[in-house]
């Protein structure tokens, strides 16, 4: 089984790890880890601000955030209608 992440496969993971060590070493490593994970952590916090900021703002102004729902349903609608008989007569 060939597993990847990011386009990368597990012995280029093993190599990036080795070069990691060699470079800060093994006694640096779960601090850049930590720090790390508290940057993804504090993105990830900063960004569902914004969406909630986003949703609260839209909801305020009764702007509907669906629209991508309903764009999709009329296109469905299309689909239907174009593709029905054609259906139909096979």
């Amino acid at each position: 089984m060939n597993t990847t992440f990011l386009f990368i496969g597990g012995p280029e993971i093993m190599i990036i790890g080795l070069i990691v060590v060699m470079l800060f070493g093994a006694d640096k490593i779960p601090e850049i880890a930590r720090g790390l994970g508290k940057g993804m952590r504090q993105l990830k916090d900063a960004t569902n601000d914004i969406k909630k900021e986003i949703n609260d703002t839209a909801n305020k102004q009764d702007i509907d955030l669906n629209i991508a729902k309903d764009i999709t349903e009329e296109i469905n609608k299309v689909k239907d209608e174009i593709t029905g008989p054609i259906k139909r007569n096979l």
